[in-house]
């Protein structure tokens, strides 16, 4: 790592992001590890399965904005400690009441959503220690807390067979516990966090149309890593056969390459651009998920493919995040929840359309194809603003490497 990013920032409050991340992204796509055990009890068809494993992922977006606006106002901190104390207290709950209908999943699911809305939290939170040219690796490291989803595919659904998929739930609150302890200790809000500004002016830039592009191409990049990492365990147990915990350690493979990029989608853009990394990474999503499309007829022929997809996916969330603060660097708590917001509606969209998609074609793969069209139209996108940006960015918004 380069000596002037270690002296730049806050290291012990980037770790504390990153932790923070990690753990509540853990949490935030439990459902989708416990999918198969959950069904099975449970009785539920594709489409219930796909609805099931989409709602934390929904309600995760939703509350993404309400924490943004909430750390623009009150630090990302304090915020951060209210957040993770009420998922706590909700797995608690839900593991000592039990999780006994599709109805009670559903609200588990809107809990979990909290955890997923971690993201706005933890990102302005070491965003605001870093100048602009190193904002790339500085979230990309933040970000790569997203690896959380890894720990859930390898370890929940073994857990699960091990322990009874109900109280791996109530164990998921003991490492969340662990985690707000370190959160407490060692992260420290940095002086250079902006004062807040009335609620009217944050909506105002919803009327900027550099936020909706922002917001467009995240919901591509994190929508396609979180769906996919909140339903692969079903699909590879329902395409190919796996048996759960073997499904577990095939999503675990996959999610793993998009979360171990992430810091590196970061770090190409802050050498070559963020705008130019898109173009790249767009263009081999789109073209990894159309074969998936195709109905692969086996794992060993998906699974490499999947792993491209997935990794251009990784790197193009560090990517998009190169760019965010260096337009909206002063607004970075509210565009950060905006843009999670929508990343987060594009995975609820990937994850729940795969189910609907088997239910009523008895296959997946006319929503993998969706989902590679819309890759391909971000990848239209982004070259259609690509001049713009290059030519008054810098110039009015003192951008770093676009």
């Amino acid at each position: 790592m380069h000596k002037g990013f270690l002296k730049a920032g806050h290291l012990p409050t980037l770790f504390a992001s990153f932790l923070y991340f990690d753990l509540s992204f853990m949490v935030w796509v439990l459902l989708g590890p416990l999918g198969v055990a959950i069904a099975k009890q449970l009785q539920l068809d594709p489409a219930h399965k796909g609805l099931m494993v989409a709602t934390p992922v929904l309600a995760g977006a939703l509350l993404r904005v309400v924490l943004g606006l909430l750390v623009d106002r009150y630090k990302p901190k304090r915020v951060g400690i209210g957040a993770q104390l009420v998922v706590i207290v909700g797995l608690i709950a839900a593991w000592a009441v039990g999780v006994d209908s599709f109805g009670a999943t559903l609200l588990l699911g809107c809990v979990l959503g909290l955890a997923g809305a971690s993201f706005a939290v933890a990102l302005p939170l070491a965003s605001s220690w870093y100048p602009p040219e190193h904002q790339g690796t500085a979230l990309g490291l933040a970000g790569a807390g997203n690896s959380g989803t890894v720990l859930a595919a390898l370890f929940a659904p073994g857990l699960a067979l091990a322990l009874g998929w109900q109280n791996v739930i109530g164990l998921a609150a003991v490492p969340l516990a662990i985690t707000l302890a370190v959160f407490v200790l060692i992260a420290k809000d940095s002086p250079a966090t902006p004062a807040p500004k009335p609620l009217a002016a944050y909506f105002r830039l919803l009327r900027v149309a550099d936020a909706w592009w922002f917001m467009f191409f995240y919901s591509v990049t994190f929508g396609g890593f979180v769906g996919l990492a909140s339903s692969l365990t079903i699909y590879f147990n329902d395409q190919y056969g796996l048996t759960p915990v073997t499904a577990g350690y095939c999503t675990a493979a996959v999610v793993f390459v998009g979360s171990l990029v992430r810091p590196l989608g970061g770090a190409v853009a802050d050498r070559i651009g963020g705008v130019r990394a898109l173009t790249a990474l767009y263009a081999v999503a789109a073209c990894a998920f159309a074969a998936i499309a195709t109905g692969l007829s086996t794992i060993w022929l998906a699974l490499p493919v999947f792993i491209v997809g997935m990794l251009a996916l990784g790197m193009g969330n560090g990517s998009v995040f190169q760019l965010v603060p260096q337009r909206f660097r002063r607004e970075i708590g509210v565009m950060t929840g905006l843009v999670g917001m929508t990343g987060g509606l594009g995975g609820f969209y990937l994850a729940s359309s795969l189910g609907y998609s088997k239910q009523l074609t008895g296959s997946y793969g006319p929503g993998f194809l969706v989902f590679a069209l819309l890759a391909a139209i971000a990848l239209v996108c982004i070259a259609s603003v690509r001049r713009r940006w290059r030519t008054t960015w810098a110039e009015l918004y003192g951008a770093a490497r676009v």
